[in-house]
């Protein structure tokens, strides 16, 4: 796999003249940052050498680089997902080559689905922690040094330094954030209200089907990441709403500019 890696790498490089040391994957709640970048380059995942395609509505798929405020950044409009039939050495791809150019600290988003009986609709959920419910562990198999160790502390998936400088720029900003732990499931169908109430027993607050593989890959890459979470519906025992794609996506829009103003401010003030 090493051998794919740098064959993308180097084309990447040959392609941008100066390389971040910052990168974001723009899920759900997190699109419309890409109007916030300056000095765009535009990369078409179906360009890159060995990089899958997404298929799901709502993702499109460009690497871009450019500038957040005066922050060099590369980011990934779209992402890849086990659902879609993607292997996890192939969601996982685009990690791996963010290692190989440079990067040193990921910022992921995505959508949920809440299930802490606090959360409402539209919140922002900061990832303290995940529990990894996919069949399938992105590290499995033989395990090449040159890219991570064999057995990966997950101790401090998520950096409690960002999680901390999020949480004082959501006060200055007086925007409501909740802290929680992210469910990792294939998908793609939505939770039953069993599963819901399941998760949330385990001691999950949210759960959705993406983000991570890619933070198990960006930890042993020794890739620092601050992941947070939009609250696109609720589930439960006692909840009859039946949610759409539709409807996650109409709440992630809704709840885009909050994101946004956090994630701004969290990428030019993280070192």
């Amino acid at each position: 796999m090493i051998e794919k890696i740098e064959q993308t790498a180097e084309y990447i490089r040959t392609r941008v003249a100066s390389l971040p040391d910052t990168a974001i994957i723009l899920g759900t709640g997190l699109g419309a940052l890409v109007d916030h970048i300056e000095d765009k380059q535009f990369i078409p995942y179906s360009e890159i050498p060995n990089f899958p395609v997404s298929t799901v509505e709502g993702h499109s798929g460009n690497l871009i680089f450019g500038r957040l405020g005066s922050k060099p950044v590369m980011a990934m409009q779209g992402r890849f997902h086990y659902y879609e039939g993607y292997d996890m050495k192939e969601v996982t791809f685009p990690v791996r080559v963010m290692k190989a150019l440079g990067i040193k600290t990921l910022f992921v988003s995505n959508a949920a689905g809440g299930m802490n009986k606090e959360f409402q609709v539209g919140d922002i959920m900061i990832i303290t922690d995940h529990i990894n419910l996919f069949p399938e562990n992105p590290l499995r198999g033989k395990n090449d040094p040159r890219l991570g160790t064999r057995f990966p502390a997950m101790t401090e998936a998520y950096s409690h330094k960002l999680i901390a400088l999020a949480d004082e720029i959501a006060a200055e900003k007086n925007i409501r954030v909740m802290h929680g732990v992210y469910v990792g499931v294939t998908g793609p169908t939505f939770e039953t209200p069993a599963e819901y109430e399941a998760y949330r027993i385990m001691g999950g607050d949210a759960v959705g089907m993406s983000t991570v593989p890619e933070v198990i890959v960006a930890n042993h890459a020794g890739i620092t990441v601050f992941g947070v979470s939009v609250i696109t519906d609720l589930g439960g025992k006692d909840v009859t709403e039946v949610p759409t794609h539709e409807e996650v996506q109409k709440a992630a829009q809704a709840a885009q500019p909050k994101m946004m103003e956090i994630m701004r401010e969290l990428v030019a003030r993280a070192e």
